[in-house]
């Protein structure tokens, strides 16, 4: 049984580098992945984002890139990813595992400056994480030596597939050397996997990492819980879902751009700090949103699906699919992005009734059923607020430094409770602006509107009844 590291066939440098950093017990994918890897296998792995797939391929390619320097102008490793956000982070996590071997990964991407990241490249970078575009731009000018590679690995191949770079990671693979190692790892089964595996993979060794399933009386590490409302009252569900979950930082996926700028206006307009994330934005636009995200000076990321695959933010606590998504391995990569790394996370899903067939289709997939919840009534909300301004009060009180507010209250002759009571109500107006009629909005259950009480039944509303739309 492999249950740290030293097992795992890694070198001293490496192990001391995972001591340094806190690195005590390898998950899953990594106790399955690193040793056929250090031993030069090729690799077909499947695990879900954020089972540790990164450490599972850089720390077996940093291990041999160790012992073989031969040519250090030249790539020793490519890391192929859907994404620039994924490429700054890979190479990341090489440069902090790599450090006592003074090897680094050097991101190339797309939207960056080609000639900068050329001279980079020419000066030497052992190991280089790019996407797939932008890698065959470099290669075709020269400025991507493949020809000393040792490893290549494909991270989050299906995405890169459903984003339209098969053929470009056809030609790359196609220019590296024969005598390459290759692994590919991809988060949910898909028949193009197969032959690219059959292609270019030497007898692979097959790993597949389960999604972990919650164990009976005990809570599933990634809560998923779905509303089902008429579509005008999504937004005004949505408003009271946070106010209730309260997270730490939530991520919120919608199907195009101009929704994702409408439901940021929206959700701005209740007193939270929101920024938007889409294709549409330039390059230094994405990067503050990320730089903010990072930095717990937002609390909800509203995004498409191109614009945030790659996100990994240690307290991002909810992940919301403001639309069913109508892939199911789409929702499974979104919500991948929470409860990493054995932390807790919740998914939240706000349904219409007609996209019944797909949570179902979701359901089938990931052999986990939606928990089913009522919105948040407008008295739950007000008293979720409530309870939060008392914490806030008392941690406030605790921590002192009150002297100047106190000699203003002393100084106005009131009633010290009334003044209490006066200085909360402006603080929750404040912080959620005047939505008086919004808030006293009752949401209709769907089974008070004629339709089935659940979307998992058969049938569905037929009828060209429209809901009223919603005032806030």
């Amino acid at each position: 049984m492999k249950d740290s590291f030293a097992d795992l066939g890694l070198g001293q440098e490496l192990l001391a580098e995972l001591a340094t950093l806190g690195y005590e017990e390898p998950t899953p994918i990594q106790k399955a992945a690193i040793p056929p890897l250090v031993a030069g296998r090729d690799l077909l792995g499947q695990a879900a984002t954020g089972t540790g797939k990164t450490a599972a391929f850089a720390l077996p390619m940093l291990e041999r890139i160790g012992r073989e320097r031969a040519e250090p102008l030249k790539p020793l490793g490519l890391v192929l990813v859907p994404t620039r956000e994924l490429a700054v982070q890979v190479a990341e996590a090489y440069g902090s595992y790599g450090k006592g071997l003074r090897v680094a990964g050097v991101p190339v991407f797309g939207g960056a400056d080609f000639r900068k990241q050329a001279m980079g490249l020419r000066k030497g970078a052992q190991v280089v994480v790019a996407t797939p575009g932008r890698a065959l731009d470099h290669m075709r000018r020269e400025s991507l030596d493949l020809s000393a590679l040792k490893m290549v690995v494909l991270d989050e191949a299906d995405e890169m597939l459903d984003m339209g770079f098969a053929e470009d990671l056809e030609a790359i693979l196609t220019a590296t050397p024969e005598t390459r190692q290759t692994a590919l790892f991809r988060a949910t089964l898909a028949p193009r996997i197969a032959r690219i595996a059959e292609k270019h993979l030497n007898d692979p060794e097959r790993v597949q990492i389960a999604r972990e399933k919650g164990v009976k009386g005990t809570a599933a590490k990634v809560r998923q819980v779905a509303y089902v409302v008429p579509r005008a009252f999504k937004v005004v569900t949505l408003g009271r879902v946070l106010d209730m979950e309260d997270p730490a930082l939530a991520l919120v996926f919608c199907r195009t751009r101009i929704e994702v700028d409408e439901l940021a206006d929206a959700l701005t307009g209740r007193g939270y700090r929101v920024e938007a994330l889409h294709g549409g934005m330039g390059q230094m636009d994405r990067d503050r949103v990320m730089r903010k995200a990072r930095g717990q000076a937002v609390d909800v990321v509203v995004a498409t699906d191109v614009a945030a695959r790659g996100i990994d933010i240690d307290h991002l606590s909810h992940v919301v699919n403001f639309d069913v998504p109508p892939a199911p391995e789409t929702y499974v990569h979104r919500i991948g992005r929470t409860g990493r790394a054995g932390r807790e996370g919740t998914a939240i899903t706000i349904a219409t009734p007609r996209e019944g067939r797909m949570m179902r289709n979701i359901e089938s997939l990931t052999k986990q059923r939606f928990e089913m919840a009522d919105v948040p009534t407008p008295d739950q909300v007000r008293s979720r607020r409530r309870d939060r301004m008392k914490a806030e009060l008392a941690k406030a009180v605790e921590a002192g430094e009150l002297e100047p507010y106190l000699s203003t209250v002393r100084s106005m002759e009131m009633d010290p409770a009334e003044l209490a009571a006066a200085a909360l109500k402006s603080l929750h107006e404040a912080r959620r602006g005047d939505h008086a009629a919004e808030d006293k909005l009752q949401v209709p259950k769907w089974e008070d509107r004629g339709g089935p009480a659940h979307p998992r039944a058969e049938s569905e509303p037929r009828g060209k009844e429209r809901p009223d739309r919603a005032t806030g």
